[in-house]
């Protein structure tokens, strides 16, 4: 029942910023005589602020979440026509990029505005070429009329729908998006491969629950983790499946298992992807310091009397992970609320991708 979620969302809002209970009764009053107009209510800014900071601190799967009060909250649920949209839209890639010193930001809009792709940034994906994950997103956008000359790294446009009219495509000023190429100080023929990845992973494809209420608008992000780019994007086998040819570059024997060829070459390479990074200035944190802010982050959820839950496949690292704190525990997978919720497919960590 919306009237209960709404309440205990906003008992538990007053509860932990220690609001006046007046405060808090007279807003359930108002809440309950707008649910019997219309069947639904609204959010003040401070509620969808609040909530939206909840959300990232109950998303199981991420490990960034020492950093949940941190995240910048844009309400632009008064945006209602494609222009300002995508102003908007351009504003949010710009400001979280902020020339790489990268800003933890969620821009919420109304309903009526739908965005079809999965992040904001992503590189397209053809049968040879370009990321399979993007395969279909790539099929989308060019029956959409978006057409480029295949290769690696096009950055797909957005797709979007604005008030039930029909979806459009819209390709970002190249001026605003920040890729960097990855190379490596000790094997120069790392960067003869040509790889290179975008700075910020901005999720679009998640629904934000606050309070019963769900803002399927509301792209956001975080800064990467190394091994999200590292061991996942470039050498996943149904994702660019590069581990052999980096390895070739590092001269590796990879005649072999035995050798070691595969380990060796992955922490070769997300120590390039983490010193290129470093290099060009753009935010990104390695998977042992995450681990170790994690930590942190649980003794201060528990210090305040609040269970920490997680999905541990997710925040246990793709590599060394039993290294950390995170490998050696286990969590409860209780999805709370508020929470950012997936729509379709699963795409991991909503802060890492």
């Amino acid at each position: 029942m919306l009237l209960t979620k709404a309440k205990k969302f906003i008992r538990e809002m007053h509860h932990e910023l220690g609001l006046n209970s007046s405060e808090m009764n007279s807003r359930f009053k108002q809440i309950e005589n707008e649910i019997n107009e219309s069947g639904t209510y609204t959010h003040t800014a401070e509620e969808l602020t609040y909530g939206a900071k909840i959300a990232w601190r109950n998303s199981n799967r991420c490990i960034g979440r020492f950093f949940w009060d941190k995240l910048e909250v844009r309400d632009l649920r008064h945006i209602n026509n494609e222009d300002d949209f995508i102003t908007s839209i351009n504003n949010h890639i710009e400001h979280a990029t902020n020339d790489g010193k990268i800003i933890p930001l969620i821009s919420i809009f109304s309903n009526d505005l739908k965005i079809y792709n999965e992040q904001l940034l992503r590189y397209a994906g053809y049968r040879n070429a370009g990321d399979p994950k993007s395969v279909e997103s790539t099929s989308l956008a060019a029956s959409l009329g978006w057409i480029k000359e295949e290769n690696d790294f096009n950055i797909l446009p957005l797709m979007y729908s604005v008030n039930e009219e029909e979806m459009k495509y819209y390709e970002y000023p190249q001026s605003i998006i920040k890729e960097i190429s990855i190379t490596h100080d000790q094997y120069p023929d790392l960067e003869k491969l040509g790889l290179r990845w975008y700075a910020v992973p901005i999720i679009s494809n998640m629904d934000l629950e606050i309070g019963g209420l769900f803002y399927h608008t509301a792209p956001f992000n975080g800064w990467y983790m190394e091994t999200e780019i590292g061991v996942r994007n470039f050498t996943d086998e149904y994702r660019y499946n590069k581990l052999k040819d980096i390895a070739e570059a590092f001269h590796l024997d990879t005649s072999k298992t035995s050798t070691y060829w595969r380990d060796r070459a992955l922490v070769e390479f997300n120590y390039a992807v983490y010193h290129s990074f470093k290099n060009s200035g753009v935010s990104i944190v390695d998977h042992i310091t995450a681990s170790k802010q994690f930590q942190q982050f649980e003794k201060r959820e528990h210090k305040e009397g609040r269970e920490v839950t997680g999905k541990w496949s997710w925040l246990a690292p793709p590599l060394s992970p039993s290294l950390t704190h995170n490998y050696h525990k286990g969590f409860k997978d209780t999805v709370k609320s508020p929470n950012l919720l997936y729509r379709k497919k699963e795409s991991g960590c909503p802060f890492h991708n």
